[in-house]
Parts: C-alpha cells; sequence; structure tokens
C-alpha cells in the first residue's frame, strides 16, 4: 500500500469511528463519553508532528483530499450534536456549566487580551453553537456585552438557556439573524467568527459593509492537518485589511484579528 493510501485510510477510519459514535450518542450512558474520546483521538492525531509531516507530503493526492472533507463533516457534525448533548445536561442539572468554563477560561482569556475587549466593548460572536461556552467566558472575564449568532435555530435557544443558568443571560443575548440583519452591528468594537464557521469569506464581506470601520474581527480557522476539525481560511486578505496572526503552536485551530487597513492609513 503507498503512503497516501494508507494516510488516507486512517482518516477514513477516524470518519468511520466517530461517525458510528455520534449515531449512538442518545442511545446509551457511556455514549457521551465515547463520542468525546473519539473526538480528542481526532485532535491528538491532528497536533501530531508527524501526522503534520505526512499531511504535507500526501495532502495533494485525491483520495486524502477526499477523506479530509468526509471526516471534517462528520467531525464537524458530531461536536454540534456533542454541543446540544451536553447543553441539555447542564440544563437538567446533570453537571455544572462552572466546570466547562474554568477548561477555557485561560485559552479565551488570552483572545480577550489581544483583541482589548473591555467593560465597554459590545462584542458579536458568530457560529456561537449549542454550548457558547467562550462567547459566555468572554462576558465574564471582561464584563463586555455579547451578542450570538447562528443559524441553527435549536442551538440559539439552549444557547440562551444556558447562558440564563450561567448567571449571564443578562450580558449575553442570542439571534438567529444575519449581521447585515443585526441592528447592533455598527455599534459592535469586536466581531469574533468560530472555527466551525463555513462561509467565512462571506461574513467578511457582510462585516465590510454593516461594520463600524473601526471595529476588530478575530477569526479561528484550521489550515493543512487543522482542516480536519476547523474550516479553513486560505484567501488572501491584505489589500483590504490588516492581518494579526496569533501564536497557536499546539492549537488544535489558528486566530487571526483582522483591522480595516482604509482606517489604519488614516482615511
Amino acid at each position: 500500500m503507498r503512503g497516501s493510501d494508507e494516510f488516507a485510510y486512517a482518516l477514513h477510519r477516524m470518519n468511520e469511528d466517530i461517525k458510528h459514535s455520534a449515531s449512538r450518542l442518545e442511545a446509551c450512558s457511556n455514549c457521551f463519553e465515547i463520542l468525546k474520546d473519539k473526538l480528542d483521538r481526532l485532535c491528538d492525531f491532528i497536533t501530531s508532528i508527524e501526522n503534520v509531516r505526512q499531511w504535507s507530503l500526501w495532502n495533494h493526492e485525491p483520495n486524502v483530499q477526499e477523506q479530509s472533507r468526509m471526516l471534517r463533516t462528520t467531525a464537524v457534525k458530531a461536536l454540534c450534536d456533542l454541543e446540544k448533548y451536553q447543553s441539555r445536561r447542564i440544563h437538567n442539572e446533570e453537571t455544572q456549566i462552572s466546570e466547562y468554563m474554568q477548561k477555557l477560561s485561560h485559552s479565551v482569556r488570552a483572545d480577550v487580551t489581544c483583541m482589548q475587549v473591555t467593560e465597554q466593548s459590545k462584542v458579536v460572536f458568530i457560529g456561537s453553537g449549542a454550548l457558547p461556552l467562550s462567547a459566555l467566558t468572554i462576558a465574564q472575564e471582561s464584563g463586555a456585552e455579547v451578542i450570538c449568532l447562528d443559524i441553527d435555530l435549536e442551538a440559539v435557544e439552549l444557547g440562551r438557556h444556558t447562558a440564563a443558568m450561567s448567571g449571564l443571560g443578562s450580558r449575553v443575548a442570542f439571534s438567529h439573524k444575519r449581521i447585515s440583519e443585526l441592528a447592533v452591528a455598527r455599534e459592535a468594537t469586536h466581531f469574533i467568527i468560530a472555527s466551525l464557521v463555513e462561509n467565512k469569506l462571506e461574513i467578511l464581506e457582510e462585516l465590510k459593509r454593516a461594520a463600524h470601520h473601526q471595529a476588530k474581527i478575530l477569526i479561528r480557522y484550521g489550515n493543512g492537518l487543522k482542516s480536519l476539525f476547523n474550516f479553513p481560511l486560505e484567501a488572501d486578505l491584505s489589500e483590504d485589511w490588516t492581518l494579526d496572526t496569533l501564536r497557536t503552536q499546539g492549537h488544535l485551530y489558528d486566530t487571526i484579528i483582522l483591522e480595516r487597513a482604509i482606517q489604519l492609513k488614516g482615511v
């Protein structure tokens, strides 16, 4: 078997394992832990130096590209299902949301610092999901007002309930609207685009028209091997934006902060 075939088969096996575990999420008491373990293994795969090397050798092969797309589709859906499951557990008081938020506080605090989010800030979080821990942690750490957007109506309702249970319901709002339909978009000081948002470039085009020219935009994405669990961002944005890439060595996704280039030129 060629090296590319072996790598593609490894991706195929992970895809099948995650798909099978996700299909049984509601079926048994320990299926949550099983699916979480499968996704954790995918995370370990992504951060492996040897796998990064293998990716650099074989990522242009059609069989590897096809298996990569299939794995990402499966993993993203599985994570969304897992978040909904976790959110329902919190609502049923089977677990404490504070436990989850404590685990996130360190990494999210870094984003808050880099973006200079303060109590006076108004943050729009795009793709917040059913368990919007990053958005809630930002509100908790900075005191900022946060507006969460998601295209999934069920995720919006679950997120709203989770925010209320966390005690942050007065500072974190939820909406199913597009940015262009959001009345507060012009007032927002910061926008965050989640790594699982696929149409990042389309959203950036909306932000050009809807956002204030001084607003900062943080995008989480994953190129290369990280694209197995994140949607990539491979376009050249330097003509319209100034870019500040954050150090994310060992992280599951990459992070970039954008500001309007025309603003920094003093126009």
